[in-house]
């Protein structure tokens, strides 16, 4: 069963991978941090995984590494994410995107038939700022045309921030910026764009 998990302790054990490879790993988004679920165990708080989609990733990680860098790895994962498009009717029967994010998409842009992961996670972003309930249609468009703007799926370290003060505004930062805002200004919406990438992958290969 796909939703089948195994304890953190047994992944170390049939793996022979250390605790310190699997952190290694997930710092250097190889491995999702979704992926990490903690649930009550006999033992306490324990650490599970989704079996086959981390067995699956740790033998391509391990069969890969001699050759690459962390980095160049990490790299060559999120090229090959990027490199998936599925068609519109399959995104909307997976649930991934919306009737409705696809008629304001469209409505901006022109009608689309296949989707790249980079279009999938505009719209998907989009989707969850607007289940948000911090903007309005008018908005939505404008985000449209910011989130298009940018080549996302190959980033990582950035958020997307909607403040408001008399208004609306949408940026696009570096994780580790500091931000210093006048006290009337508002931080409506606050999204990190690798757990939005994270979460559109598990989605598109499930």
């Amino acid at each position: 069963m796909d939703d089948e998990l195994i304890s953190k302790k047994d992944l170390l054990k049939v793996t022979g991978i250390s605790y310190g490879q699997l952190y290694r790993w997930k710092r250097k988004n190889l491995i999702p941090e979704e992926w990490f679920i903690r649930k009550s165990a006999f033992t306490g708080q324990e650490t599970f995984f989704p079996k086959i989609k981390i067995l699956e990733r740790i033998d391509k990680i391990i069969h890969l590494k001699d050759g690459l860098s962390l980095d160049q790895l990490a790299d060559k994962l999120t090229k090959e994410t990027n490199d998936v498009s599925i068609t519109k009717k399959a995104a909307m029967e997976r649930n991934i995107v919306t009737d409705y994010v696809l008629d304001l998409y469209e409505s901006t842009f022109g009608e689309l038939d296949v989707l790249d992961f980079s279009r999938l996670l505009q719209l998907y972003l989009l989707d969850e700022v607007l289940k948000s309930g911090e903007i309005n249609l008018e908005e939505g468009k404008q985000i449209i045309k910011l989130l298009k703007k940018h080549d996302l799926a190959s980033q990582s370290n950035l958020e997307l921030l909607i403040m408001r003060k008399m208004g609306v505004t949408f940026v696009l930062v570096m994780e580790t910026a500091q931000i210093y805002l006048e006290e009337s200004v508002r931080i409506a919406v606050r999204i990190r764009l690798q757990d939005m990438k994270e979460r559109l992958n598990n989605l598109v290969f499930d």
